[in-house]
């Protein structure tokens, strides 16, 4: 029988094998570049908003390790189709359970919580959280009134197109 642990170590394989929003965007939004020099892992994403404030699309360009590029591919699993709002919530959420806090009762959050385990190896959690600290650089250049909510972090670069 399969044990959780490995259970989860074939999810996080799973994303980093074939990572969620590889398609690119014809006319995204906007684009960031995220780079941790601690590891070296780097990101390129894309977004797509509507009208109505929803994420659309998303696409990645992970080239880093397995927990970075399984995170990133996370992301855009749990984003597409949320607003700005709901992205900003679960960002949220995901940084505090890489701080060490429990993931919130009652609430499906899918594959991320294979991650839950990364909180346990310090020096791995800039690896899951490049990708998210990527996505508030996004949100606070698509919209400048979300600049506010966005926490800067040293050991990442954000670099805005």
């Amino acid at each position: 029988m399969q044990g959780l642990d490995d259970l989860y170590r074939e999810v996080i394989l799973d994303h980093y094998r074939t990572p969620h929003g590889s398609d690119a965007l014809e006319n995204p939004a906007v684009k960031v570049e995220g780079f941790n020099p601690l590891c070296g892992d780097e990101l390129v994403m894309e977004m797509s908003v509507d009208a109505d404030g929803r994420i659309t699309a998303l696409h990645i360009e992970p080239n880093g390790c397995s927990i970075s590029v399984a995170s990133a591919s996370m992301l855009v699993q749990q984003l597409s189709g949320k607003t700005l709002q709901e992205a900003i919530a679960l960002k949220d959420i995901f940084k505090a359970v890489m701080r060490g806090e429990s993931w919130p009762a009652g609430q499906d959050f899918g594959d991320l919580e294979a991650l839950e385990g990364v909180k346990n190896f310090p020096v791995r959690v800039k690896c899951a959280l490049l990708a998210w600290m990527t996505l508030e650089q996004a949100l606070a250049q698509y919209d400048p009134e979300l600049a506010g909510q966005v926490e800067a972090d040293d050991d990442i670069e954000v670099k805005t197109h």
